[in-house]
């Protein structure tokens, strides 16, 4: 009797965690979708041709295949091409705004000099 009863918890168990795991994986995409839609509402914080300092806080392969680095002005997200690969996440630099999406959401922009 012992054996089904274990077999039941164990059973239960992953029941448990796979019904956590899905809660917790819809509660993070919805509250994703919020924030991108509010950053559809507002203005960006940066405007075409200025130069913005920031931090990198990651690197990736944006839409044009390159490697660019992603950081963030008030929030806003900019995609950086053109930084040299001695730069890292975690360094500070000066990026100049290229261009916008198409939402107005994040934009491009090219590498100027460490800050």
């Amino acid at each position: 009797m012992e054996p089904l009863w274990l077999a039941a918890g164990g059973a239960a168990l992953a029941v448990g965690l796979a019904l956590a795991f899905a809660i917790t994986r819809r509660s993070s995409s919805s509250a994703s979708k919020r924030a991108h839609e509010a950053a559809q509402e507002r203005e960006p914080p940066v405007e075409l041709g200025e130069t913005y300092e920031f931090g990198i806080t990651e690197f990736s392969d944006h839409h044009s295949g390159d490697r660019v680095a992603v950081g963030k002005v008030e929030g806003f997200v900019l995609f950086t091409e053109d930084v040299p690969s001695s730069v890292s996440a975690g360094d500070v630099i000066r990026a100049k705004v290229l261009s916008f999406n198409r939402d107005h959401t994040s934009a491009d922009a090219r590498f100027v000099e460490r800050a």
